[in-house]
């Protein structure tokens, strides 16, 4: 290198950085407007296909499901699978899928009874859980399902009232890869915008 002069691998690793803030901005901005659309909305129904719909936006995700908890068990509401082409709630007719418990055999019932996030890079060969729901989905349906994030939303005095559940992030090309960091804190932030724009939803349809 001469002197005064960056080598090229300082300037890409400055171009790197540049990019990355870029798109970290980006993607703080999206996660504001989403917050105002969630608040916003008003009914019950469209608020969750809106919330799993961003959320799946935001983080390239194949697929998802969204639960609201009720009792001690969780209830499902909505569920989305490009690949497949489908988009299924508890309220289409004809749709009927048991809740789950409230325990660890699941990945939501996991996230709902800890509190903790699930990020599984690929599980079928996830060695510190052996949840069976994924794998018994895919045997009739033909899925596949690989990478996986499982959120519990929590509202403002910190109880789980809900868990997001997304599967198989894809990169550009529509390659599945694990979810990042990020984005498991970006998702985590949105959760809990989503999860207190549940419960405003809830006291306008009680009153």
């Amino acid at each position: 290198m001469l002197f005064g002069h960056p080598s090229s691998s300082h300037i890409l690793r400055r171009t790197y950085r540049t990019v990355t803030r870029h798109i970290l901005e980006e993607r703080l901005r999206r996660l504001t407007e989403i917050g105002v659309a969630l608040s916003a909305e008003h009914d019950l129904y469209a608020l969750l296909e809106l919330i799993l719909s961003e959320a799946r936006a935001f983080t390239r995700a194949d697929a998802g499901t969204l639960y609201l908890l009720q009792g001690d068990q969780l209830n499902f509401e909505i569920t989305h699978n490009d690949t497949m082409g489908r988009r299924d709630s508890h309220w289409y007719e004809g749709v009927d899928i048991p809740p789950l418990p409230l325990d660890k055999n699941s990945a939501s019932g996991f996230a709902a009874t800890t509190g903790e996030i699930l990020n599984i890079a690929d599980v079928y060969r996830d060695q510190a859980h052996n949840f069976e729901g994924p794998q018994n989905y895919d045997k009739p349906t033909g899925y596949h399902t690989q990478s996986m994030i499982v959120v519990p939303m929590k509202d403002h005095q910190d109880r789980v009232i809900a868990v997001l559940q997304l599967l198989n992030a894809t990169d550009e090309g529509g390659a599945i890869i694990p979810f990042s960091q990020e984005e498991e804190i970006l998702i985590q932030s949105l959760a809990s915008q989503a999860a207190v724009a549940i419960n405003n939803v809830r006291l306008i349809e009680e009153t």
